[in-house]
């Protein structure tokens, strides 16, 4: 992790405990997860036990600690895109893929994942690429979808 663009991401933040939470934002942003150095530097920052940082990052489903690829591809697991096939869905990205369901691809392009209803019903059922929503979507849609991330 290049310590310059940390230092720089660090001190647009007050060095306080309040700010765990954005830090973190910003750094997953940054890196895609929250790298180890990452959680030393923001405790020593806030001056905050390692623990403390940790128990933030690890509650908040939003941060990982693992590398994500270049690309989150989300599958929508609620009840309207469950009815609508969303099993199928799930099972063609990983076969497309070549990952199974939270894992990444071995060249860091995609991060696949499960979601739990994200409010979309009507969408269903439902491909989330990054922040974009692919609704109505079918398995054949899948391999258009990656294609097209290429």
């Amino acid at each position: 992790m290049p310590s310059t663009d940390f230092a720089e991401l660090l001190e647009k933040h007050p060095p306080v405990e309040e700010s765990l939470i954005e830090i973190l934002h910003d750094v997953q942003l940054a890196h895609r997860y929250l790298p180890r150095p990452a959680l030393v530097a923001v405790a020593a920052h806030c001056a905050v036990p390692l623990a403390r940082v940790m128990s933030v990052a690890t509650f908040y489903k939003a941060f990982s600690l693992e590398p994500k690829g270049e690309k989150v591809l989300k599958v929508c697991m609620g009840t309207a895109c469950h009815v609508k096939g969303a099993s199928q869905l799930l099972d063609e990205a990983e076969r497309l893929l070549g990952c199974k369901c939270g894992e990444t691809t071995a060249d860091g392009r995609y991060t696949l994942e499960e979601v739990n209803c994200v409010g979309a019903c009507a969408m269903a059922p439902l491909v989330i690429e990054d922040e974009q929503y692919h609704g109505k979507f079918k398995p054949v849609d899948m391999k258009l979808l990656l294609k097209a991330g290429e």
